[in-house]
């Protein structure tokens, strides 16, 4: 047998026994548990300008506060499970964020806190956070020769 027969008989194998992914119904979940979450920091927003507090800072309270209750949330193990209902939906990028965070962060606190929680919380999210401020500091710089 050909080794391209072999790869070919062996995806026919795991496509026959892969279960059907439900994209429909994932995708609506996704969409509305996102809107959800959406809402809830658009609500948070109305309700800071309602306050008098002006644009920018009223952004940085929705964010501090959408944070602290997913990282609440990660704790109580509530947004793994929401997670799995809603996949890329509960992922909305600051919420989604802080589970990154948290999670690796709880799973090595038996380590110790500088070792376990320290060394471990940014597993996750620190090549994110390395390429972002790497792109943004070449794009400032490559905007600060042309402007």
């Amino acid at each position: 047998m050909k080794p391209l027969d072999t790869q070919k008989s062996y995806q026919e194998y795991v496509d026959k026994k892969s279960p059907n992914s439900p994209i429909l119904k994932n995708c609506f979940n996704a969409f509305w548990v996102g809107g959800l979450i959406c809402s809830i920091g658009q609500i948070i927003m109305d309700i800071c300008k309602h306050n008098s507090l002006d644009i920018q800072l009223s952004g940085t309270v929705v964010s501090i506060i959408l944070i602290g209750i997913s990282a609440l949330l990660t704790g109580l193990n509530i947004f793994n499970k929401v997670g799995k209902f809603a996949g890329a939906g509960s992922l909305v990028p600051i919420t989604g964020f802080a589970n990154s965070i948290v999670s690796p962060a709880m799973e090595y606190k038996s380590e110790g806190y500088v070792m376990g929680v320290g060394g471990k919380m940014f597993t996750v999210a620190g090549p994110v956070l390395v390429f972002g401020i790497s792109t943004s500091i070449i794009v400032g710089i490559i905007y600060f020769i042309i402007i």
